[in-house]
C-alpha cells in the first residue's frame, strides 16, 4: 500500500485525500493538510516511486488509480467516501480513480490539469537531479547552488530539493522509472464512461496547463464539472497562493457536505 500521512481526526465532515503531483510527496502538502484538518480528517499519500511509497516498474494512470483505490478501500469502511484532491499528475490519477471507482469519491477536486495529453515533459529535471554528485553534497544549500545552472528557477529547485535526503545521499524519487514512464505521465489513458458526481477544476490564472479548449473533453468525462481559476498563479497554485487555494477547496467541500 502507498505510504500515507493522517492529519487531524474524523468529524461530521467528509474526509479529504490529497494526491500530489510529479516529483512531490505528502510532505509538500503538510501545511495545507494541517490547516484543513481543523474541519475534517485529511490523508495525504506518497504516490508510487515517490517519497516513502513502494517502487514499481510503471507509472501509468490505471496503476496509480489502483494504488489510490487500495488506500481508500482500507479507509472508507471507517470514514466513508472521501473528497479527493489531486494536483497535476495526482489530478490525472484522481480523475481515473473517480471514473473507475466513483463509490469511493465524495467529490473530485482537480488542481491545474486537464484529462488530455501534453507535449511538454520534465525529463530535463530528472537529468539535473541524476547528474548531481550527491557524494559531494553535505547541505541542501550546496545542492541548490549546484542545480542553478540546469534549473534557474529558484522555486522549482526548492520544490525538487524537498525530495533530497542529504544525510543518506539519495533522492526520494525513482528517477529511472519516472524518466522511462514520462510519456504515460504527460499523457492520459483511453477511458470510457463518465463520473457524474461533483467535480471542481481549479487552475492557476497564469498557468499554461489548462485552457478553455480542454473544457469539452473535461465535460464529456465529468458532466457536472465546475471551473474556477486563481489569479496571479501558475501551475503550482497551491504553493504560490496557498490561502486562496485553501479557501476555494474549503468552500467547495463545505458546500458539498452541507447541501440537502
Amino acid at each position: 500500500m502507498l505510504n500515507f500521512t493522517t492529519t487531524g481526526t474524523a468529524t461530521d465532515m467528509a474526509p479529504l485525500l490529497i494526491v500530489h503531483g510529479l516529483f512531490g510527496s505528502a510532505r509538500n502538502w503538510g501545511v495545507i493538510a494541517k490547516r484543513i484538518s481543523d474541519q475534517r480528517l485529511v490523508v495525504s499519500v506518497d504516490m508510487r516511486n515517490h517519497g516513502e511509497s513502494p517502487r514499481h516498474a510503471t507509472q501509468s494512470y490505471p496503476d496509480m488509480a489502483a494504488d489510490l483505490e487500495q488506500v481508500l478501500d482500507h479507509l472508507t469502511p471507517t470514514h466513508g467516501a472521501f473528497h479527493v484532491l489531486g494536483h497535476s499528475m495526482g489530478g490525472k490519477a484522481a480523475m481515473v480513480l473517480a471514473l473507475t471507482r466513483p463509490d469511493l469519491v465524495k467529490s473530485l477536486i482537480v488542481a491545474d490539469i486537464s484529462p488530455v495529453s501534453y507535449d511538454h515533459d520534465n525529463t530535463h529535471l530528472i537529468h539535473a537531479m541524476r547528474d548531481l554528485d550527491l557524494a559531494q553534497i553535505e547541505r541542501r544549500s550546496e545542492a541548490d547552488a549546484a542545480l542553478t545552472g540546469d534549473i534557474p528557477n529558484a522555486g522549482v529547485r526548492a520544490f525538487l530539493l524537498q525530495s533530497l535526503v542529504t544525510k543518506e545521499k539519495k533522492w526520494l524519487l525513482n528517477l529511472d522509472v519516472l524518466e522511462a514512464e514520462m510519456p504515460k505521465i504527460v499523457g492520459f489513458p483511453e477511458v470510457s464512461g463518465s463520473y457524474t458526481g461533483s467535480a471542481f477544476f481549479v487552475s492557476g490564472g497564469e498557468s499554461t496547463y489548462v485552457s478553455r479548449d480542454h473544457r469539452p473533453t473535461t465535460k464529456s468525462l465529468f458532466p457536472n464539472a465546475k471551473f474556477a481559476s486563481i489569479p496571479g498563479t501558475g501551475h503550482w497554485l497551491h504553493a504560490e497562493k496557498p490561502r486562496e487555494f485553501e479557501a476555494a477547496c474549503r468552500a467547495w467541500m463545505t458546500a458539498i457536505d452541507t447541501r440537502p
